[in-house]
């Protein structure tokens, strides 16, 4: 799980800079707006994913105890 995480970590990245040289360019056109859009897709999808992860019980949370000490 932690590999799917990294890798959709690095495809956001990827995606958000494909963008910025799309950008860059005299003209942007369709490709900025592509790759924002799946950049956005990408985030909604992999925040989904580690929300039903967690809800199946694949990983568990290793937050602060709500009880103080």
């Amino acid at each position: 799980m932690k590999w799917f995480i990294l890798i959709a970590f690095a495809l956001i990245i990827a995606s958000l800079a494909s963008a910025l040289l799309a950008m860059i360019r005299p003209r942007p056109g369709r490709n900025m707006v592509r790759s924002l859009a799946l950049r956005v897709g990408l985030s909604i999808a992999l925040f989904a994913l580690i929300l039903l992860a967690h809800w199946l019980g694949w990983i568990n949370s290793t937050g602060l105890p709500l009880t103080p000490r």
